[in-house]
């Protein structure tokens, strides 16, 4: 069974497996569901995984390190299809993120972990490189291949271009969570196309501001 760490990034000891990797994160999902945040425990984990507690410990210093892997690697399935035009990819995109939060395993462990957050600067820290920045590669892929089309104008300042990019993330992951977990309101194609045209209408004012040589116009 192939590591899930390079062999340029190990340190000695047993090298990870793979399958029990994903028996455990899979695992802490079902248990945190059932459970609850406060009744969770690395114990019950590994049994549920058929590991040893050690097994766990050797991987992950405690229950929030655990639960915030858990949680990225359900975002890590979200994914950016082509489909023809920017509207369309952002459409897609935020439905299939409110998908993901309407499973009660993402939405248990996302509020878990964030709620956890507010007094854990180191899991904050944990979360923003595990979960957020992370999933910005989505942010990045859509920009990119919307300037390949000409519905985006390039950005030739790199700092600026990443910024925007937080920005354009912050919108969308915010409005959807809020709207799905906080509101507690359905994410439908309705809501998805209606948000999709108040942030193009956000980034075309957004390249108006930079001026004539950020335009798309001839």
């Amino acid at each position: 069974m192939q590591s899930r760490i390079p062999p340029h990034a190990r340190t000695g000891g047993r090298p990870r497996n793979a399958a029990a990797d994903t028996a455990i994160l899979e695992s802490t999902r079902q248990a945190l569901v059932e459970l609850g945040w406060s009744k969770l425990t690395l114990g019950d984990v590994a049994t549920r995984a058929g590991v040893a507690k050690t097994t766990l410990y050797r991987r992950w210093a405690g229950k929030s390190e655990l639960v915030v892997d858990a949680v990225a690697e359900l975002f890590d399935e979200l994914e950016l299809p082509d489909r023809g035009s920017l509207a369309a990819d952002i459409e897609g995109v935020v439905l299939q993120f409110a998908a993901l939060l309407g499973r009660p395993e993402t939405k248990t462990a996302l509020m878990a972990v964030v709620a956890e957050s507010t007094s854990d600067e180191p899991l904050r820290e944990r979360i923003r490189t595990s979960i957020v920045n992370r999933q910005k590669r989505l942010v990045l892929a859509g920009r990119k291949r919307a300037q390949e089309r000409g519905e985006l104008p390039p950005e030739p300042d790199p700092a600026a271009a990443g910024r925007t990019a937080d920005l354009i993330f912050d919108v969308i992951a915010g409005a959807v969570v809020h709207r799905a977990l906080v509101s507690a309101e359905p994410v439908d194609e309705d809501w998805a196309a209606r948000f999709t045209l108040l942030l193009l209408g956000g980034l075309a004012a957004a390249a108006a501001a930079a001026g004539p040589e950020a335009s798309t116009t001839p």
